[in-house]
């Protein structure tokens, strides 16, 4: 079962689906867990209510997808954000944006100055032609983009996953993984061409 409530009420993802799902098997759903903040002053302090996960729509189906990030951004008007404030959306993903999803969001960025994007994805999706030049394009148009270390699996299971109050536990086959997955991302955002 997915949607266990936290002690705020909100849904909770089901511990297997989270490893499932972020681990380094391949995994044919996305899952999209976010939380936002807004600026107060230095420091940025979480808006309540505005923290959850989702994932793609339609993948048993072959008609009428919508990637989690598109899931995602269909959400964020009806937060009523303040455009007098300044906010942090932070979304981590179980793979990065494809090249579709990487221009929506660089879109979304540019219609919406006073919000600011990081994106920690688990793996790299490579399916399309074309990711590479998506991620330098989130890039460049101001996100911040890494690869999910050890503390954002913990973060992650800590803030969205039904634990039932067991720690994290990382497989060494998971370091390596994101030592690999890092080193990719790190490539592809310096290199200006293939």
């Amino acid at each position: 079962m997915e949607d266990n409530p936290a002690p705020s009420g909100r849904p909770l993802m089901d511990a297997t689906t989270f490893k499932d799902n972020f681990g380094i098997t391949w995994a044919n759903e996305t899952y999209l867990c976010y939380e936002v903040e807004v600026q107060e002053g230095d420091a940025w302090a979480p808006v309540e209510g505005l923290q959850g996960f989702l994932r793609n729509q339609g993948a048993d189906t072959h008609w009428k997808r919508s990637h989690a990030e598109l899931c995602f951004l269909d959400r964020v008007p009806s937060w009523h954000l303040d455009e007098g404030k300044q906010y942090r959306l932070t979304c981590y993903i179980s793979w990065s944006p494809c090249p579709d999803c990487a221009q929506k969001l660089v879109e979304f960025m540019g219609e919406n100055s006073h919000v600011s994007l990081r994106i920690f994805a688990a793996r790299i999706y490579t399916k399309l032609d074309g990711h590479e030049d998506g991620l330098r394009k989130l890039q460049d148009a101001g996100a911040q983009l890494a690869i999910m270390t050890l503390k954002e699996y913990e973060h992650c299971w800590d803030t969205f996953v039904d634990s039932q109050g067991q720690l994290f536990r990382a497989r060494d086959e998971l370091e390596v993984h994101i030592g690999a997955q890092c080193q990719r991302l790190e490539n592809i955002l310096r290199n200006q061409g293939n």
